[in-house]
């Protein structure tokens, strides 16, 4: 066994990325503080095809030597936007017809591994701020929540952390 190299990766450009077909989720970064965090979500994001990603509140908008260290490019091959309030953003998912899913722990979640998607639906991830997590108001205006199980005494994990293991899961059943 060895390593491939980057060439043998069949990498798209950024041209041939904004031409393809992309995952049908929307993740969406309510007051994210950490630059590294940011960019770290970037790069998830485009690993997975994902759609899109809109930035609320706090949280910081590329160009950004912080964003673009974690990011590595990721900045210019996902569609990005950004929302003054975190509300509006919901507001516009839910006019078009996005299953909006705050990524929470809270009364009535669905664990990870139980939350069924539809393939011929669309769906907006939100997940929240390094200490307040996602606004309760934004809870409330949300389809539901998903929860990751943890069994550890922390029962928390890192924003980019989080976002790469539900982007993950649910790209997994959404593609196979």
């Amino acid at each position: 066994m060895r390593k491939l190299k980057n060439e043998e990766l069949d990498r798209k450009s950024i041209e041939e990325f904004k031409n393809s077909e992309k995952t049908p989720f929307t993740i969406v970064l309510d007051n994210i503080r950490s630059l590294n965090n940011i960019g770290s979500v970037f790069r998830t994001a485009d690993a997975f095809m994902i759609e899109q990603i809109f930035l609320c509140g706090i949280t910081a908008c590329p160009p950004h030597n912080d964003i673009r260290k974690t990011a590595l490019g990721a900045t210019e091959s996902v569609n990005w936007q950004y929302f003054e309030n975190t509300e509006d953003a919901v507001s516009l998912l839910k006019q078009q017809n996005y299953i909006v899913s705050s990524v929470e722990q809270a009364e009535n979640s669905i664990m990870l591994q139980d939350f069924n998607i539809e393939k011929n639906k669309k769906y907006a991830l939100i997940f929240g701020n390094e200490v307040k997590g996602v606004q309760q108001k934004i809870v409330s205006m949300s389809n539901n929540c998903i929860e990751i199980p943890q069994e550890g005494t922390k029962h928390s994990l890192n924003i980019s952390v989080s976002a790469g293991i539900v982007i993950w899961d649910l790209f997994k059943k959404y593609k196979y």
